[in-house]
């Protein structure tokens, strides 16, 4: 499937687990998809995630595959090679922690750890039918993930279950409160905000939310648009600045190269702008937050589009659209699988949270989950 690119075997008897290779474990290289990383050194220790995966017993057994330096939202990679989409092979896997959701969705592990600097888990685990989480920025620690400098990467899990994902939020977040993970959520005022996604994903946001009792009403979160350009504007600049040095070597993907060059072209005026738009979205979003408990909206505005579509030139970019303004901002939110009438696709409904309320935000998810089985 190529969702997994080697397989090993550290750690207890616990769930397995699978691991970006953007992000270290000793004695292995980390390549982050790319061939112009081949050739590192091994990593001298482990990430702190592998670290405190490792003492809580959990099983990791593979680095998984993902889109060249983390730097895409497609996951395709013709160096490594491309994962497949566990819910429909024709369809891209999302990207850039591909290869983490892929193997989730497949049954290959009970959970993978990914990174999502402007999308990278949420993207893939919508694509791929699972639950992904951008924890609060810094929650997690990043130490040992690549790129070493960021203002929006955060570190999180993909699994199959909410249960499953408040284990390993337990293990890899800094005091994480379990029994507030698992509190009951039957009364919840939630922020329903208003995108322009395609019907059936909206309507399959909507069913989803009315089974959970929740109180809901419409709102408009200002600068979304604004906020998506700045994520764009930090995420090339702070790339260019980890990996710029990478580019005519000739040994980086097509794509990545043509967009890596163009990213050093990122004006300090830009950046400033960005900046500017960054305290205006944060602002946005914690106004919001102090009237609801979290805010719903869809992960991705349409179907992820199928292999061929890429392949005859459509652009992904809008892919990003709904979920790039919370790494600005760094608040907390997750993608659930919910069904859509008349498909056997899923499409992600995005919860997001008050910074450093994931507990909340995984109760949340708990509650909406349970909900949606009482269905079936």
């Amino acid at each position: 499937m190529n969702a997994l690119i080697y397989k090993f075997h550290l750690g207890g008897d616990g769930p397995t687990v699978a691991i970006k290779d953007s992000i270290n474990i000793a004695g292995m290289k980390t390549c982050g998809g790319s061939a112009a990383l081949a050739n590192v050194a091994p990593a001298e220790k482990n990430a702190d995630v592998v670290d405190a995966l490792l003492r809580d017993g959990w099983q990791i057994v593979a680095k998984s595959n993902m889109h060249e330096l983390a730097y895409g939202m497609t996951g395709i990679n013709e160096w490594s090679g491309t994962p497949v989409n566990p819910q429909d092979p024709a369809r891209i896997p999302g990207g850039s922690s591909s290869g983490s959701a892929s193997a989730v969705g497949a049954g290959l592990v009970d959970m993978a750890i990914g990174s999502d600097t402007g999308g990278s888990i949420r993207v893939p685990a919508a694509c791929c039918g699972v639950i992904g989480m951008k924890p609060t920025f810094g929650r997690v620690s990043r130490i040992g993930v690549y790129p070493e400098y960021t203002t929006l990467d955060c570190v999180g899990p993909f699994t199959r279950t909410v249960p499953m994902l408040i284990k390993a939020m337990a293990s890899i977040a800094s005091a994480f409160d379990l029994s507030a993970a698992e509190k009951p959520q039957q009364v919840a005022h939630i922020g329903l905000v208003v995108t322009d996604s395609d019907a059936l994903i909206s309507d399959a946001i909507q069913t989803a939310f009315n089974t959970t009792g929740w109180q809901g009403e419409p709102i408009h979160l200002d600068d979304m648009k604004a906020s998506f350009d700045a994520g764009l504007t930090v995420i090339n600049a702070e790339t260019w600045k980890a990996f710029g040095y990478l580019t005519g070597s000739g040994k980086l993907g097509a794509d990545v190269e043509k967009r890596l060059t163009l990213a050093g072209d990122t004006t300090p005026q830009a950046m400033a702008l960005a900046e500017a738009i960054r305290l205006k979205i944060t602002a946005n979003i914690n106004r919001a937050l102090e009237k609801y408990d979290a805010l719903v909206l869809p992960t991705l505005p349409q179907l992820p589009p199928t292999l061929d579509d890429i392949r005859t030139g459509v652009s992904v970019i809008a892919m990003s659209s709904l979920v790039r303004p919370f790494n600005l901002s760094g608040h907390p939110a997750l993608t659930i699988p919910v069904p859509i009438a008349g498909m056997s696709l899923k499409a992600g409904l995005q919860l997001v949270g008050r910074k450093g309320e994931d507990e909340k935000l995984c109760a949340l998810a708990l509650h909406l989950e349970q909900t949606l089985q009482q269905l079936q």
